[in-house]
């Protein structure tokens, strides 16, 4: 594997640090949580959380790529909860950073990354 640019490493290192405080502060908020809804259905609520842990881990670009969707499922909902449930600002504004921060690193790095290895998506050619 080619090494990585100083600049692709910290978009790494951010995207791999906004995921796991991602996923800590989406734990810890179930557990904690006021739902009425019971801790195992929350738990598995969290299940597409975890489907793209072991390629962002890696490094890998595409896997950082469309974790952003999850992210962005995640980012919904917990603005939604900052808005209707007052009693739990404090953790869903954490949780929404974490999200942005692990949504934006992500595709900055990518991006990066995919240039580096020459990855890209195909034009279609016109005739």
């Amino acid at each position: 594997m080619s090494p990585m640019s100083p600049l692709t490493q910290r978009w790494f290192l951010t995207a791999r640090l906004g995921y796991l405080a991602s996923v800590v502060l989406l734990l810890s908020w179930a557990a904690i949580g006021q739902s009425s809804s019971s801790l195992v259905f929350q738990l598995l609520l969290l299940i597409p959380l975890f489907l793209p842990s072991v390629g962002l881990l890696q490094g890998k670009p595409y896997t950082h790529a469309w974790s952003g969707f999850i992210a962005s499922l995640y980012l919904l909902s917990s603005a939604t909860s900052w808005w209707v449930y007052p009693q739990e600002r404090i953790i869903a504004s954490a949780t929404v950073a974490a999200l942005l921060i692990w949504l934006l690193a992500a595709t900055y790095f990518a991006r990066h990354r995919g240039r580096e290895l020459g990855l890209s998506l195909k034009k279609l050619k016109t005739k």
